[in-house]
């Protein structure tokens, strides 16, 4: 279940890894206060928490003997290999636009990975040659691609490009050797590629109906007629969608939520349209997938608002038995050729993700990476706690909280409630530069997962629905109202703070709220509705429908979005402001924030711009990154505390 339509991707526009899994918190119930004593911590620069490595990727060269990988190390991410004897990294490429690494290819050290030009998310797919050189296989300005898999041979690999129609993405099989393109499938009925069995032979594909409703076919690209099958009937509204083949080929297993109030893993027999229970959960299960021959399965849970990840050994059909690691989230499983090497990440609260190699079986793992600032003690970093507190009508709201260290009740400190982006997003807990920082320097952050966030359920997921602005805002405020409660904060000096959907939050908050915040930051958020759901990338096409079901379709629902849009409302905002934006972002456009900031300072409200020339929705570059922490620091240090 994932109605996430990434107005908030705070990250880079695509996620190479898998999500990160379960790391340990302590949960609070309603209305308990924090017994944990105050503790004394050094405290860092912006400069320093950022001086932390972000690294992502876990592709093994066929020799077995190197991972391929992107990091910010540089500043910026490129592509590096790391020897997994040694940790040491050679760096491949050297970009100005943030590079993410796809794979490399089955056969040979060539090296697939994927690049946009300033944050305009049109990605390309590349290759880095074995001479080193670069070839672009998909150009063209306005062409969107994405890599959808190897065949099981290494023979040919696919991707999805929107070169025909800039509103579908159509699936072309590539020669590995060649690189001759061919059209495998035309995207004229607005369908998605979710999974390719490994001979190539079977499309697996999703149509979004509705914001409640998908639908998952099966095209046997051998056929002359090349019409998908759809093979997810179903009479009341739910979501299906492809997840992965299994290594066989014999069966395609998807997700749904047809069968309770959480997403499960079902598997469909391709010989005989025979539909069995996989995978099922309390939670949502979020992924599944397996290794090159099928020995091994890995799955994901989203356990409140962690993800727990197993390994299974499909041979013995019991979990496979990790050596000890340290306190934090496994994610970004990947086995070498031969299965005997399995690559993964760990993060925490407190630790950014660092890249282990384990030779599967032995006692000990080896950790290639130390990706935290050497100047940062990683005990003056904040844990996490889970929180749950009751809205305006009782319902029951999740979130996850971030206490200073020195704070207590005799030390109170101001606090932020940080909303997610989405619509449809969660605040989960893993390391946050940014967020630590704000922490460290002595500011409470509650990431607030009103209605509406993903992972608590379908009902709950859907409470939002066309109600943005009102019922889920109010669950913000409410989380303030929690936040006051709490012995340790300074209850005059809380503040609001988001990135895209959570930006548009923000500024509604100090629109429609206009007494409840003393300060506003949004981060690249959408305010003006009217112009926002008019013009969307030509690219999400495929799901504007399930889009205009979550938000309004703009030619009949014009009004409520003019109601629930801040900038037609600035007037009522009294509390200092502080916008951040990139100039070349397709979703949330920057005379959005242009305008926002113009109608503010008509107010005589203290109103502070940033501006990024050379970023989209979400901020690659590190220099940028710190600036925009710095920028925040000081603006609450100015006007908050």
């Amino acid at each position: 279940m994932n109605k996430t339509l990434n107005f908030g991707a705070l990250a880079c526009a695509i996620t190479l890894a898998l999500a990160g899994c379960s790391q340990s918190s302590n949960t609070t119930d309603i209305g308990t206060k924090s017994t944990i004593k105050a503790q004394t911590a050094e405290t860092y620069s912006a400069k320093t928490f950022f001086d932390t490595t972000s690294i992502m990727g876990n592709s093994f060269a066929p020799s077995g003997d190197k991972v391929l990988v992107s990091s910010d190390e540089s500043g910026i991410y490129n592509l590096y290999e790391v020897d997994i004897n040694t940790g040491d990294k050679t760096q491949l490429t050297n970009f100005k636009d943030s590079t993410y690494p796809v794979r490399y290819f089955p056969n040979d050290e060539r090296a697939l990975f994927t690049k946009d030009s300033g944050g305009n998310e049109r990605y390309h797919i590349y290759v880095k040659q074995l001479d080193g050189s670069i070839k672009d296989l998909t150009p063209g300005d306005e062409t969107r691609a994405s890599f959808a898999g190897f065949t099981k041979d290494g023979s040919q690999f696919f991707i999805t490009s929107n070169q025909r129609d800039a509103k579908f993405m159509d699936l072309y099989s590539v020669d590995s050797d060649s690189y001759k393109m061919s059209s495998v499938y035309q995207n004229k009925l607005g369908l998605d590629v979710g999974a390719i069995s490994p001979d190539g032979r079977y499309i697996a594909l999703s149509k979004s109906n509705t914001n409640k409703d998908s639908d998952t076919f099966i095209l046997d690209t051998y056929k002359k007629s090349l019409k998908p099958q759809l093979i997810s009937k179903h009479d009341t509204p739910a979501q299906y969608s492809p997840d992965t083949f299994s290594a066989d080929g014999k069966y395609l297993y998807y997700s749904t939520d047809a069968k309770g109030e959480f997403s499960q893993v079902w598997r469909y027999e391709l010989a005989t349209g025979n539909h069995s229970p996989a995978l099922e959960d309390d939670w949502d299960v979020n992924f599944i997938y397996f290794s090159k021959s099928g020995r091994y399965q890995v799955s994901g849970v989203n356990a409140d608002a962690s993800t727990k990840v197993t390994i299974l050994d499909t041979r013995t059909g019991k979990n496979v038995a990790m050596p000890t690691l340290l306190n934090g989230n496994l994610h970004s499983v990947n086995f070498s050729n031969d299965e005997k090497t399995m690559a993964f990440y760990l993060n925490s609260d407190t630790s950014p993700s660092n890249l282990f190699v384990w030779q599967v079986g032995s006692e000990q793992a080896n950790q290639l990476t130390n990706t935290l600032s050497k100047e940062i003690n990683q005990n003056d970093l904040v844990e996490s706690e889970i929180i749950r507190f009751k809205s305006f009508d009782g319902l029951e709201i999740p979130g996850v909280l971030y206490k200073p260290k020195h704070a207590s009740s005799t030390n109170k400190v101001p606090a932020l409630i940080w909303v997610h982006g989405g619509p449809g997003g969660q605040s989960r807990t893993g390391y946050s530069a940014m967020q630590q920082h704000l922490v460290n320097h002595g500011y409470a952050i509650f990431a607030v997962n009103n209605r509406g966030s993903s992972g608590y359920g379908k009902t709950f997921f859907h409470l939002d629905d066309k109600k943005h602005g009102t019922d889920d805002l109010q669950d913000i405020v409410y989380g303030k109202k929690h936040l006051q409660s709490l012995d340790w904060v300074d209850s005059d000096k809380i503040g609001i703070m988001g990135g895209s959907y959570g930006g548009f939050m923000t500024a509604a908050a100090l629109a429609f709220e206009p007494e409840e915040f003393k300060v506003g930051i949004n981060i690249f958020g959408v305010t003006n509705w009217v112009r926002t759901l008019n013009s969307i990338p030509p690219w999400w096409e495929s799901f504007k429908k399930a889009l205009y079901d979550e938000m309004g379709d703009p030619a009949t629902d014009g009004e409520r979005h003019r109601a629930i849009s801040p900038l037609f409302h600035a007037k009522n905002i009294t509390k200092p402001l502080m916008v951040i934006q990139g100039a070349n972002d397709p979703r949330v456009l920057q005379v959005e924030s242009d305008e926002l900031v113009a109608a503010v300072k008509a107010n005589g409200v203290p109103v502070e711009y940033v501006l990024f020339d050379d970023e989209g929705h979400g901020f690659s570059k590190k220099e940028n990154r710190i600036a925009a922490s710095n920028a925040y620091l000081n603006f609450l240090d100015t006007y908050l505390k």
